[in-house]
């Protein structure tokens, strides 16, 4: 159960920002390729960095992929904050590479810092060429499914350190990503770190029966959630053929997938063939599932994914709720998911050992209890939004 006033670290308040904006303040721009249309992990990382930069007398430039959806941007637009569009920057071409020099040329950033963007880009150079003094990258990307890192070959290590040369640091969301890159070889060790992605505690909602009412979830069922795009790499195939499994054995199981995605009709399609439909709800995109109830609302949470999982924002907001979280052996999954402590673990495509451990839980109300607590203390510990944040201020050299 999630009881965010346990933790002292969220207990803190935000800092004092300032009231009016910091027109003769240093500066950071924040490039953030993605369209935030709801309030999630990246867009919660963008304000903390913001309330930490405001407190320490700095101004911070998001620029995201399109404009934010209003309550986003409400809920971005602290006074030492401002917003840019810059449509495309995840590609190596000319017009995102000339929109960032008039950002730059605009706001005279002292430190710039690429997140969702491609590694090999004429960004790093272009800040330098712009007086930036200090260039930072995060690598939040996911690999294919098996994908096994080799050495990169002489003349990519070579272009690569030339190419990146400008960049001070690579914030790596894991240990997974970070072996991936010190294996590829392509920058010196000393030039990545690792701080894992971050979720707020304080955000949780207490009870989720508001929730289960609003998707008319029956009363006395236990709730399987999954939380992410419906795509094949997110493993929502193997989960329904888990659901087959569990609900034979267990009918109080019920099954939400919450998400959008392109697999998703098709999913839906095939539980109703599958005679389920009374035992799993599809709800689409939910806002801030954290604060509306919708992992409150869940016994169990799974994150079955076939590809190499860079972290699992999903895994961390689960655990913070209280959650036991059923994990595939992928990526950095293994990291987040203490197996027989905080969850299990499972092979990625089996449906039948994915189905056992699901009926354990379901069955053991006081094994979910005891790893959903050493789940959100782990969680408290490891991924704690003020606490991360600020080691990556610290990283910045302010």
């Amino acid at each position: 159960m999630a009881h965010p006033a346990e933790s002292h670290a969220h207990a803190k308040s935000e800092p004092n920002l300032p009231n009016t904006p910091l027109p003769n303040s240093r500066t950071v721009v924040s490039i953030f390729g993605v369209k935030p249309f709801r309030i999630g992990g990246g867009e919660t990382l963008a304000r903390e960095i913001s309330a930490q930069l405001a407190a320490r007398g700095w101004k911070n430039v998001l620029c995201f992929l399109s404009a934010p959806a209003d309550p986003v941007r409400e809920y971005l637009s602290l006074p030492n904050v401002s917003i840019e569009v810059l449509p495309d920057s995840w590609k190596l071409a000319w017009k995102p590479t000339v929109r960032l020099a008039r950002i730059l040329a605009r706001y005279r950033p002292e430190i710039l810092h690429l997140q969702f963007t491609g590694f090999i880009s004429p960004y790093p150079w272009l800040a330098k060429c712009f007086g930036v003094k200090r260039v930072f990258f995060t690598d939040q990307s996911s690999r294919p499914e098996g994908h096994v890192t080799p050495r990169a070959a002489l003349w990519r290590r070579i272009g690569t350190r030339i190419v990146n040369y400008p960049l001070n640091r690579v914030i790596c969301i894991s240990d997974y990503v970070r072996d991936c890159w010190l294996t590829f070889d392509v920058l010196r060790a000393n030039r990545f770190v690792r701080i894992y992605n971050t979720v707020d505690g304080s955000r949780c909602a207490a009870e989720g029966s508001a929730l289960r009412s609003q998707y008319g979830i029956p009363e006395g069922r236990r709730v399987v959630l999954q939380v992410s795009w419906v795509i094949p790499e997110k493993g929502f195939d193997d989960l329904l053929a888990a659901a087959r499994l569990v609900v034979d054995q267990y009918p109080a199981a019920h099954f939400v997938m919450a998400g959008e995605g392109a697999d998703r009709h098709r999913l839906m399609a095939e539980t109703a063939q599958a005679g389920l439909a009374d035992h799993v709800t599809w709800t689409g995109s939910v806002a801030r599932p954290l604060e509306n109830g919708l992992y409150a609302a869940a016994d169990v949470v799974c994150q079955v994914s076939r590809w190499e999982e860079a972290f699992g924002f999903v895994i961390a907001e689960a655990m913070v709720s209280g959650k036991p979280v059923i994990g595939t052996r992928v990526g950095a999954i293994p990291e987040l998911v203490r197996h027989g402590q905080t969850g299990f673990l499972v092979e990625r495509r089996n449906p039948a050992e994915l189905a056992a451990r699901i009926l354990e839980l379901l069955r053991d109300p006081d094994l979910r209890r005891r790893m959903g607590e050493a789940g959100r203390q782990l969680a408290l510990e490891e991924f704690d939004l003020k606490a991360n944040v600020a080691r990556m201020i610290g990283l910045y050299g302010i």
